[in-house]
């Protein structure tokens, strides 16, 4: 028998390959549904905000309460004030659809205004995309005068 040891391999890295850093390794792919769920839950946000009278993602605190003593009344409470969202995704761009029920009588304007900024902060700042579009879609209008009885026409 004799003492010799076998020969441990190197950890040299190959000729012509050089080490690659981790981070630049792969790659991170966000769902289109972790968008919309992103998106979904700033356009709650963004008529919470309204109707408590803050300015939600639309300003600073001071514009907030500046805009307070100008903003109508956001109209009566809703139920599910947004419904389906849909994104599509190409490269770092999202373009966003909303789905939204607003009370009325409302500014219903500077509701979807709102609802817009706050989606492309909230999109911007968690998931690092771009948004060019936000799309909404006012599917109903939630009337005070109606409670509960939707076959009346408010006059």
């Amino acid at each position: 028998m004799s003492d010799t040891k076998a020969p441990t391999p190197s950890r040299a890295p190959l000729p012509g390959s050089e080490r690659v850093a981790a981070a630049e390794r792969g790659q991170t792919r966000i769902a289109d549904r972790v968008v919309a769920k992103v998106a979904a839950q700033a356009a709650r946000e963004a008529l919470r905000g309204y109707r408590a009278g803050t300015a939600a993602g639309t300003g600073t605190a001071q514009e907030g309460a500046g805009a307070r003593s100008r903003r109508p009344a956001a109209g009566p409470p809703v139920p599910r004030p947004v419904g389906r969202t849909t994104v599509t995704v190409r490269e770092r761009t999202a373009r966003i659809r909303v789905s939204l029920e607003l009370g009325y009588p409302s500014d219903i304007g500077a509701q979807c205004g709102a609802v817009r900024r706050r989606v492309v902060t909230r999109v911007r700042e968690l998931v690092g995309m771009d948004v060019p579009e936000v799309a909404l879609d006012i599917e109903r209008l939630h009337s005070a005068h109606l409670r509960g009885d939707s076959a009346r026409r408010v006059t």
